[in-house]
């Protein structure tokens, strides 16, 4: 019996699919990119955001050298958008994306630092440089020091006396992650060094992983929250000019009708009117939009943390939506609003047209009458002056027939001049008018 061959004995495959596409390598990397760190327990995540609008990449590339071993650092390397460097006690990620970049350190928690230990002690303790986070390129919008602990996540108020001191007595949010395997803290508060804290216990036995997505949830979650809050000083900006816009183009829409409005007045002011609104659409639609896209990846953090409330406390997630959704929904309004008004200055805009269009026609007309009353008189004219050529021939054709009647007589022929002339002059006149006829009538294609 034959037996196909096996698989060890099988020549490689070389080219068994068609060439590929020129993105699909960068496509199916695309996965592979930015993944969840691995963080060991207890571990302290310091994250900072910053606005990259006006830097380079090359400018962030040349900060990252300065760091300690990364002299060498090839600015290929930050071609992806991604770079974790691992050092001897700490990792350190820098993270590009659209509108901002992210810097985040992970080491491990300093001994006291989650018993009282005051900003400046701690920031001594950070595997970075002060100065060197103070000079990172750019303008700061997050930034996040998060403690991360093992204790037995049982007891909520043990869990909240236990933060407390990291959160230096004020008021926290807390919720049970992931349907109970750690708990999240926070009190949402700005430090005088510009980090807000965030808290997390998990029981012993928790994998780096899972520490590493609960940690890049909770620092996404927030880094987004602050990236769609953008959009709400825009919309309170834009307010009084939308305002404004509308109350003048009711304006202009009641002016419309008035018949006796000067129409050239009204399509100027509509003109300008478009153009204000046009240039805010142009300049800000782009921060609405993104304002919108951030708010979803903030609800979907929220949904991928889980939460479970504990007795007495409001959970993270119930907090940002409460403060978030009036801003957001503030946002969309006014989005929705510049939006509504544009397309109402454009029906504005089409309605003068045909007001325009309709005073135009009406002008044509007169003008066409105008023409016609002309063409009829210059018809009427042409018509009398042929009645007169008619004539003037005919007189000329009779007096040379008088002429030569005039000629025979005197050579002796027995004729009448004035005799035969007067005889002629009807043939005559029917003569030339039928000529002229057939002349008209051959220049207008009527006849042969």
């Amino acid at each position: 019996m034959l037996t196909a061959p096996t698989a060890v004995n099988a020549p490689p495959l070389i080219n068994a699919l068609p060439a590929d596409d020129a993105l699909r390598e960068v496509l199916h990397n695309e996965v592979h990119t930015r993944p969840s760190p691995r963080i060991r327990l207890p571990a302290l995540v310091v994250h900072v955001a910053v606005l990259n609008a006006d830097v380079t990449r090359e400018q962030e590339w040349a900060h990252l050298r300065l760091l300690p071993g990364q002299q060498d650092l090839p600015l290929e390397a930050l071609n992806g958008s991604f770079v974790r460097m691992r050092f001897a006690d700490h990792t350190f990620k820098w993270e590009r994306h659209t509108e901002f970049t992210r810097y985040s350190l992970v080491q491990t928690l300093p001994d006291g630092a989650d018993e009282g230990m005051d900003e400046a002690t701690l920031l001594s303790h950070l595997a970075v440089e002060t100065e060197w986070l103070r000079t990172i390129p750019g303008r700061t919008v997050a930034a996040v020091m998060l403690a991360m602990v093992n204790d037995g996540i049982d007891d909520g108020q043990a869990i909240k006396d236990r933060a407390s001191q990291w959160f230096e007595g004020r008021p926290v949010l807390a919720s049970m992650l992931g349907n109970g395997h750690s708990c999240g803290l926070t009190d949402f508060a700005l430090r005088p060094s510009g980090f807000e804290r965030m808290f997390v216990v998990a029981p012993e036995g928790t994998s780096e992983t899972r520490a590493g997505r609960i940690s890049q949830r909770l620092l996404e979650m927030e880094t987004y929250r602050i990236m769609a809050l953008r959009g709400l000083p825009v919309a309170k900006t834009l307010g009084p000019m939308l305002t404004s816009a509308e109350a003048e183009l009711a304006d202009i829409t009641a002016r419309m009708e008035d018949t006796h409005s000067s129409d050239q007045e009204l399509l100027d002011t509509l003109i300008k009117l478009a153009a204000r609104v046009e240039r805010a659409t142009a300049e800000h639609m782009y921060r609405f939009s993104a304002t919108r896209a951030y708010n979803d990846l903030v609800q979907q953090r929220i949904r991928e943390l889980r939460e479970r409330a504990i007795p007495g406390t409001q959970t993270l997630g119930e907090f940002m939506q409460r403060r978030l959704s009036p801003a957001i929904a503030t946002v969309a309004a006014t989005a929705q609003r510049l939006s509504s008004l544009s397309q109402r200055i454009e029906r504005t805009s089409a309605l003068l047209r045909t007001r325009v269009d309709i005073v135009t026609e009406a002008q044509n007309q007169q003008l066409l009458a105008q023409l016609t009353k002309g063409q009829d008189m210059q018809l009427k004219l042409q018509t009398t002056v042929e009645g007169l050529s008619i004539a003037a021939i005919s007189y000329y054709v009779v007096s040379l027939i008088l002429y030569v009647g005039k000629a025979a007589k005197a050579g002796g022929m027995p004729v009448n001049p004035e005799m035969l002339a007067g005889a002629l002059i009807p043939l005559v006149l029917l003569s030339i008018w039928w000529g002229t006829r057939r002349l008209h009538r051959k220049l207008h294609g009527d006849g042969h």
